[in-house]
């Protein structure tokens, strides 16, 4: 397992990450597994947790908790919060009101007093940077996180929460965490530039493209029941973006397969190649599934595989533009740009 500066924090965390999305009711992956998955992902060297409030509508937490007591100083844990955690409309959102309330709630369901690492999960428009940032570092300066960071801000929100922490003298976000994958490269546009501009970690979510890039996804070959149910659309033949994917996908099989790789290998080298990635989370639903990914700890792709795979995908392209999810609400909610 190689290991990198999260940032300018000093603190050293491995190049893949456990992702615990996957964890609890949302994929039926129980306390054994979970703690299975955990114990493995140790053992092979990843020292980074990340999970959320709302996977699994708490959930996870509790299962990431249970699987680390005794431990808990040998992991660089992180969550998110501002999504919705029910029908209360104050229950969401990055105001003071509900991070406070929200961190406490993650804090339990853990069962440990402070995390590494708390992010705002989205973007909330409805709440200024300044009073987000200001409820974050005084979460710090209590104990309850050691470090905040920002997850799939477009790179304009990561600008301005850097000039709003600057001009009101507050903490600021040293992490970023963006979807990043060889099949959706857009983040090399502007916000992967933007974080190393201000020396921020990245920590790479869906590095294997919702399973496009697992191997599990090839033509003529039936699609599981998995992805056929929860994920219909994104694997849907008949959308253009998706038939894109497929092709892409046969072209990619063909260079790892010359380079004596996996395509998962191929997969999570070529985000971890990039000089501005930290980690890439990998989110296993099975024992199985982590061992397949952890197998591309040590992935070192050359200059010649990186040039294959720029000529199938080109740098900065995303092949499925309508899945990003940092579309900013202008565009999405007529009422803001109309009068």
């Amino acid at each position: 397992m190689q290991y990198r500066s999260l940032g300018r924090t000093g603190v050293q965390v491995s190049t893949l990450a456990l992702g615990a999305m996957n964890f609890g009711a949302m994929a039926r992956t129980g306390q054994d597994e979970a703690t299975a998955i955990i114990d493995a992902a140790l053992e092979a060297g990843i020292n980074l947790i990340d999970t959320a409030d709302m996977y699994s509508h708490g959930e996870s937490e509790q299962l990431v908790g249970r699987a680390i007591a005794g431990r808990r100083d040998d992991i660089v844990l992180a969550t998110k919060a501002t999504l919705p955690m029910g029908e209360d409309r104050n229950r969401q959102g990055g105001s003071r009101r509900w991070l406070v309330t929200a961190l406490d709630d993650s804090l339990r369901r853990l069962g440990v007093d402070h995390v590494d690492l708390y992010q705002i999960h989205r973007w909330d428009p409805a709440t200024s940077d300044e009073e987000t940032l200001s409820a974050l570092t005084d979460l710090q300066r209590a104990g309850k996180i050691r470090y905040f960071g920002s997850s799939t801000f477009p790179a304009h929100r990561i600008v301005q929460a850097q000039w709003a922490a600057r001009e009101n003298h507050l903490g600021r976000y040293v992490t970023e965490q963006p979807s990043y994958s060889i099949l959706q490269r857009g983040i090399e546009t502007h916000v992967l530039p933007v974080t190393q501009e201000y020396g921020m970690g990245v920590l790479v979510w869906s590095p294997l493209a919702s399973g496009w890039l697992s191997g599990a996804v090839r033509a003529g070959q039936e699609i599981s029941t998995y992805r056929s149910g929860m994920l219909r659309q994104r694997f849907d033949l008949t959308v253009p973006a998706n038939r894109a994917r497929l092709d892409a996908v046969e072209q990619l099989v063909k260079v790892a397969d010359d380079a004596g790789l996996s395509l998962i290998q191929l997969a999570l080298g070529f985000v971890t190649a990039h000089p501005g990635v930290t980690s890439a989370l990998i989110g296993p639903r099975t024992l199985g599934h982590l061992h397949s990914q952890v197998a591309a700890a040590d992935t070192v792709l050359s200059a010649d595989v990186l040039d294959a795979i720029d000529a199938i995908v080109p740098p900065g392209l995303d092949l499925a533009p309508d899945e990003k999810i940092d579309t900013p609400p202008s565009l999405l909610d007529a009422s803001l740009r109309r009068r």
